[in-house]
């Protein structure tokens, strides 16, 4: 039995969704095809693997165009491409994967472009004359290719959803701004704004998909998302460096955001599982400890302050509430630090405590 390719893990169906993505010479090709009422199989590689497997046709190597593919989908074959796109290597071509890979395909091109799939790790496409659909093969995932207009359908529902999450969590994230100037955090408030930002970078993140799919037609998409997203990432990695327990069993930032990350849907509506990920235990009574920020998300408020200057000031306070009590002259004691500097700093923090109280209580 011929050896499974095991596919590379940088080749994701959305890289692949992006390459035939409204606007590319290959979708121009495949809309084509379908609109000349015939059918297609196209194979986006071409390696050992695949000239093992495929039996006749023609050897070509000219320059890709979606007229030429339109023109040689009409043979009863396989197109060939090389590896970036830019030629047709091969036309006419029967392919011969392995038998035995299983498949719940039912017609010939589908579930030769599914076995050819797995068996090589290249994304293969396969164009069906009769059901006039386009569907994408990688890695043994499926995926059919919607019309581009039910595509942005959805993307606006993902976008109207976010704007709801991030009001949401603009409001949160400024509660606990006020009650770590008081010093008033507990565990919970800190995992609320943590959830908060998890599901808006997962919402994100679908929008993403979306834009890739839908290419040059999801440029305003593209626009409108950068605009709501604005520090997201940042605020994520800030929030998980103040609230890491201090023990030295204690997790790394970066593992804290992937272990978020990897979260299911129903854990992400659990603060204890939260908790849990920034290494807080998963005792119920642990959300209703309280806890002091170490002071990286306030300070990087603070204009013009380089993350160098802001990681010795948390070093050498430790915590918020030393920041905030600190002068201008315990303040140039930090490397780094003269008195402009620490007179800029100063100013800052005070300005961000006083509107941040005015906020909550006025």
């Amino acid at each position: 039995m011929p050896s499974v390719v095991e596919p590379d893990p940088d080749v994701s169906m959305r890289i692949v969704l992006a390459l035939i993505a409204p606007g590319t010479a290959l979708r121009e090709g495949m809309e084509r095809i379908l609109a000349g009422n015939t059918g297609a199989l196209i194979v986006l590689g071409n390696d050992k693997l695949v000239q093992s497997m495929s039996t006749g046709g023609f050897p070509m190597d000219v320059e890709f165009a979606a007229t030429r593919m339109r023109e040689l989908a009409k043979m009863d074959g396989a197109v060939i491409l090389s590896g970036d796109l830019s030629r047709i290597v091969r036309a006419g071509v029967h392919l011969m994967p392995d038998p035995s890979i299983p498949t719940e395909e039912s017609g010939t091109r589908h579930r030769t472009a599914e076995r050819v799939a797995i068996q090589t790790g290249l994304p293969v496409i396969s164009v069906s004359q009769s059901m006039r659909i386009i569907s994408v093969y990688v890695a043994g995932r499926r995926h059919t290719l919607e019309h581009p207009t039910t595509v942005l359908s959805r993307a606006n529902q993902a976008l109207a959803t976010l704007e709801r999450y991030k009001l949401r969590l603009d409001e949160v994230a400024g509660t606990l701004l006020t009650l770590e100037i008081e010093d008033l955090v507990t565990v919970r408030d800190a995992m609320s704004v943590s959830q908060r930002l998890e599901m808006v970078r997962r919402i994100a993140d679908e929008i993403h998909g979306y834009m890739m799919q839908l290419g040059v037609d999801g440029r305003l998409l593209s626009l409108q998302l950068d605009e709501l997203l604005g520090g997201i990432e940042d605020d994520r990695e800030l929030l998980a460096r103040d609230y890491l327990p201090g023990s030295r069993k204690a997790p790394k930032a970066s593992e804290v955001l992937n272990e978020l990350q990897d979260l299911s849907s129903t854990d992400l509506l659990d603060l204890t599982q939260m908790a849990r990920a920034f290494g807080f235990g998963l005792a119920p009574e642990v959300l209703d400890a309280a806890i002091s920020p170490r002071g990286y998300r306030l300070l990087n408020k603070v204009p013009r302050l380089p993350p160098a200057i802001i990681n010795r000031l948390v070093d050498h306070f430790g915590a918020l509430q030393k920041l905030l009590a600190a002068t201008i002259e315990d303040l140039q004691a930090v490397d780094g630090v003269g008195e402009a500097r620490a007179r800029s700093i100063r100013e800052g923090l005070s300005r961000l405590a006083e509107n941040s109280i005015l906020d909550r209580y006025v």
